[in-house]
């Protein structure tokens, strides 16, 4: 957009000078602004990722917290000074790398995540941007005199009401259909009805001085939602005489390298619009004439916000005045094209929410004419005046920046947000329709929440799955090592099987031919290193067998082990045992010889807090982790080890599950009395089935994700009379995941 006009004369604007990426943004917000406890950054040069260190010695991310990273990924600042199947969860696990645990949910999950306080569940939500509206006492005024008024009326309009007639575009030189100065201008086919729910589109042009006159080198399309969907570049197709810098921040450098053409953004717009897409700007006719397109249906703000004897108030009044907000600051190099096309539709989403009369109290013209924006008692809302609200939701955040969040649910479910201007909410039907719409809507928002619901567990079952659960990671944990002679050394070999790791029992198996040991360890990678390190070896001449136990629920310990071992989260993380107390110290002794170390993870024992003999380092590559691997198991430290298996989450859960002592008798599942239910079984209401499913339909919608986008998937758990189950949290930066980890699933 160029700049405002009062009257007929028009200026060009500045733009930033580094061109700024498309907004365009799923999930939470911009890139920039989606870190939590983000690693201390260059905007301009280094990407945003999430620290490793969040996701170390605290594996539970509590729903307080949770509130705190969506606020926090909205606004850019912080005021804070279960798995059930993991197998079937593949494609996500690949997708995210880390991962933590969420507390058992309230009766309000959703509520909670967000930040609404119990008043606000209800109702509609207090609007921090509204507050009082700013009067003008120094001057009388009477409505019924104001322009506002005489065109509008005192009552609250529609949309349709403030779109420009025919004749109104026709005097005010918008390119229309049919007229000599048009014959090449491209039609954009938005010919579908027009409603008071039609979609807004924030447009913005900027212009150069060519030969041929002024031309585009700039165009921002903000959708409703306040999501960028479209900035580009444009080179002009004649010589450009001036690229009016002072004006528009645009150089001859940054324009060189551009190859993006008038016709190219007229066919990605013209793709872009929907048939009932309304365009809303400022001074939209210059825009439209800039872009050599005709659309019949336009909001524009310089005369929607009507001012006396023809003149036009500038968006930077009216953003101060109306929303509060500083735009096009003189200490900025040119103007933000997007944050002009957005402050566009949030007036016209004001106009609409107030009405006529609510703006005409404000007396524009007296505050136009004597700059008193002050004294009139409009105090702009920023981001620092509502962090200072230690209760503030995360649509209250939204709000304050003027975003809208996306809703997609069932109509069924039980969980709903309260309705307010900032919360679009769509209910389905089912599932399904929840993701084929937010395959269509999520694009068009910066903040994004996909619901989906599924049949409860019955009791029975939930307990039942928490045995097998148990019962299973004890069972894939534990080695059977043997024969031995009976003659063995009894203390050397517990000497050797406790080099490993922590071992939670020992015993001698005395039911065979030849005595056999078997222990139980703390960790998965302990038993695993046992097995790689000491099966097929002689002890006393005799050559041991190590292996697991094999029962209906390790029959498939290996594939397990193997995609444990491809997990995301567990790439560059190793695991060491026989590590001692200064263990920490003799490593960062030595920076140069662990490249890319990025956390030590000292367990300690819950009971007497001393540290246990086995670590976890994470770094940042695979590559660095196996040059660690290969030093800490060299001739000069001796320590064991190998790559870890066992996301930290899975500790902290597996802790929180009800004790088991022994094996229940007739624990396992009753198979159906006839074959052909078994498998209709299978293929229908299996648990694991369903799991696999999703997990791979929302794998797909992740991967639809722009890059750079927040996604947090969260597995809430179940809280009933029952029992409580703690819930999964998977975490990442989609851009930060397709690097650092291997391939999405398709």
């Amino acid at each position: 957009m160029e700049p405002e006009r009062e009257g007929t004369e028009r200026h060009p604007r500045k733009v930033r000078e580094s061109r700024q990426a498309p907004n365009k943004l799923v999930g939470a917000a911009e890139a920039m602004k989606a870190g939590w406890d983000l690693e201390e950054s260059q905007p301009e040069a280094k990407k945003a990722r999430l620290s490793t260190i969040l996701f170390t010695d605290n594996c539970e991310v509590t729903h307080d917290q949770l509130c705190e990273l969506l606020k926090y990924a909205v606004l850019g600042k912080s005021n804070v000074p279960k798995p059930r199947f993991y197998l079937e969860f593949g494609c996500l696990r690949k997708a995210f790398r880390h991962k933590f645990r969420l507390p058992p949910p309230s009766s309000d999950f959703l509520a909670d995540v967000v930040g609404l306080q119990t008043e606000q569940r209800a109702g509609d939500l207090p609007k921090t941007m509204e507050g009082p509206l700013p009067s003008n006492a120094k001057a009388a005024i009477n409505l019924q005199d104001d322009p506002i008024i005489q065109k509008y009326g005192s009552k609250k309009v529609g949309l349709t009401r403030c779109l420009l007639t025919k004749e109104e575009m026709r005097t005010f030189h918008f390119p229309l259909q049919g007229f000599p100065d048009c014959e090449n201008f491209l039609l954009t086919k938005c010919n579908g009805s027009i409603a008071d729910n039609s979609p807004l589109f924030g447009l913005d042009c900027e212009m150069c001085l060519t030969s041929k006159g002024r031309e585009l080198t700039r165009i921002s399309l903000v959708a409703e939602g306040g999501c960028c969907v479209m900035d580009e570049l444009v080179k002009p197709e004649n010589k450009i005489l001036d690229y009016l810098t002072s004006f528009s921040g645009i150089t001859k450098k940054i324009l060189n390298p551009v190859t993006t053409k008038l016709k190219d953004v007229q066919r990605q717009l013209k793709a872009l619009l929907p048939p009932d897409a309304v365009l809303v700007g400022h001074s939209l006719d210059l825009d439209l004439r800039a872009l050599k397109m005709i659309h019949p249906y336009v909001i524009d703000t310089s005369l929607l916000y009507v001012r006396e004897q023809g003149r036009r108030f500038k968006l930077k009044f009216l953003a101060k005045v109306i929303l509060g907000k500083d735009i096009q600051c003189p200490d900025r190099l040119g103007h933000d094209a997007t944050e002009d096309a957005r402050t566009i539709l949030e007036l016209a989403r004001y106009f609409l929410k107030h009405g006529p009369k609510k703006i005409a109290e404000l007396n524009l013209e007296a505050l136009a004419n004597h700059q008193e924006i002050q004294a009139a008692g409009q105090e702009p809302k920023n981001t620092a005046e509502v962090l200072q609200h230690p209760n503030t939701s995360v649509l209250e955040c939204l709000d304050s920046v003027g975003q809208k969040l996306l809703f997609l649910t069932r109509e069924t479910d039980a969980g709903e947000l309260p309705s307010s201007r900032n919360c679009q909410t769509i209910k389905c039907l089912s599932n399904k329709e929840v993701l084929e719409q937010a395959r269509v809507e999520i694009p068009l928002f910066p903040f994004s929440i996909v619901q989906f619901s599924f049949k409860a567990f019955s009791p029975v079952l939930t307990e039942e799955m928490n045995k097998r659960m148990r019962i299973k990671w004890t069972e894939i944990s534990t080695v059977y090592a043997g024969p031995f002679s009976k003659n063995c050394n009894l203390r050397a070999l517990k000497r050797l099987f406790k080099s490993f790791g922590p071992v939670q029992s020992m015993t001698f198996v005395l039911e065979t031919r030849q005595p056999h040991l078997c222990i139980q360890y703390e960790v998965l990678e302990a038993a695993q290193l046992a097995i790689e390190s000491l099966d097929g070896i002689l002890v006393d001449g005799i050559c041991i067998k190590v292996q697991r136990p094999v029962t209906e629920l390790t029959l498939d310990c290996d594939t397990l082990v193997n995609e444990l071992e491809g997990d995301s989260e567990n790439q560059g993380s190793i695991y060491l045992s026989g590590v001692s107390e200064t263990f920490k110290e003799q490593l960062l002794q030595e920076p140069r010889l662990f490249l890319g170390l990025e956390a030590v993870i000292l367990p300690k024992d819950l009971k007497s807090g001393k540290q246990k003999k086995y670590c976890f380092l994470k770094f940042k590559s695979f590559g660095s982790a196996q040059q660690a691997l290969n030093i800490l198991t060299g001739k000069d430290w001796k320590l064991k080890g190998r790559h870890a298996l066992t996301p930290r989450h899975l500790h902290a859960w597996l802790r929180g599950l009800p004790p088991e002592s022994t094996r229940l008798p007739g624990l396992r599942v009753v198979p159906p009395p006839f074959e052909q239910e078994a498998l209709q079984t299978l293929k229908l209401d299996h648990p694991k089935i369903a799991a696999w499913r999703w997990s791979r339909k929302i794998g797909k919608l992740y991967n639809s994700l722009c890059p750079g986008t927040l996604c947090l998937i969260l597995l809430p758990g179940t809280k009933s009379t029952h029992g409580s189950l703690s819930g999964l949290g998977l975490m990442g930066i989609k851009e930060e995941e397709e690097s650092a980890g291997p391939g999405l699933c398709s």
